[in-house]
């Protein structure tokens, strides 16, 4: 039955704000849910986190990336023989040091795990060149994959990341960072640390490394599996000329010494 003005029994237009009422209490549950539902996993995520403290003084017998090489071999039908020979910060040449850093966080020294400012130029230098000098993430960000992490591209992973960075930064010296980090990042198929990949290449230890080949071991960090420094390629290339002219920017080498780089580098590339 209606009502002379046509209406009848609708209640929607009879009690217009009754219904917004209801509506607003529906979101306003899914939005505390909602809220709870992150809330949890943020906590989840900060309690997973790893105790980065033992790490001042022990130096792992492996890594979850090592890990992974070896899950991914062994899917393959392989076995992943692993080569990895730790050596001290001190007997790692600061020219090297520099020369990986300049590679691939020139920033390490100031920054607080994140740089925020050489993401955006990384992103940028990346889109204009077309290539992959540098990726975003910084020595420590990489340690802290290397260290715990999977090579798994997602948010969640990110953010352990982001969280074990914090960590890594609150706990370790920036020096104690990066000797984990050059005894840990992979150079080559199984290949892992800088004393193995100097061994491997040029049969030398990293103190006996002249500047080019300083250049080019950081030039296949990117792209360890494709990119071997004993064979000219035209990403090869590309890297050690950007690399060497950082090093000669900050004069972390001679005059004599960098010419003599690039003397070296022209007769391996050519002209």
């Amino acid at each position: 039955m209606k009502d002379k003005v046509g209406i009848g029994r609708d209640r929607s237009l009879l009690y217009p704000l009754q219904n917004m009422s209801i509506t607003f209490r529906t979101f306003a549950h899914l939005w505390v849910a909602v809220n709870c539902l992150l809330a949890g996993l943020l906590g989840y995520t900060w309690l997973s986190v790893p105790d980065v403290a033992p790490l001042t003084a022990e130096n792992p017998s492996t890594t979850a990336f090592i890990e992974f090489r070896k899950a991914e071999a062994t899917a393959a039908g392989k076995t992943l023989v692993v080569r990895q020979q730790w050596v001290a910060l001190n007997a790692v040449p600061q020219l090297l040091q520099r020369t990986i850093i300049v590679a691939e966080d020139a920033s390490f020294w100031v920054h607080e795990g994140v740089d925020w400012y050489e993401m955006e130029e990384a992103i940028r230098d990346n889109i204009n060149e077309g290539k992959r000098l540098r990726g975003a993430s910084t020595i420590t960000q990489q340690t802290a994959k290397n260290l715990f992490l999977s090579p798994e591209r997602s948010l969640y992973r990110k953010f352990r990341e982001f969280l074990i960075t914090q960590e890594l930064e609150a706990h370790l010296s920036k020096n104690r960072i990066l000797e984990l980090y050059l005894n840990y990042i992979e150079f080559g198929e199984g290949l892992f640390g800088i004393g193995s990949a100097a061994r491997h290449y040029f049969g030398k230890s990293p103190a006996e490394l002249d500047l080019f080949e300083m250049v080019r071991l950081a030039a296949i960090i990117p792209n360890p599996l494709n990119l071997d420094p004993r064979r000219p390629s035209g990403d090869l290339r590309w890297r050690c000329r950007v690399i060497l002219q950082r090093v000669r920017h900050y004069k972390w080498a001679s005059e004599d010494e960098y010419q003599a780089a690039r003397s070296r580098m022209d007769a391996f590339f050519g002209r």
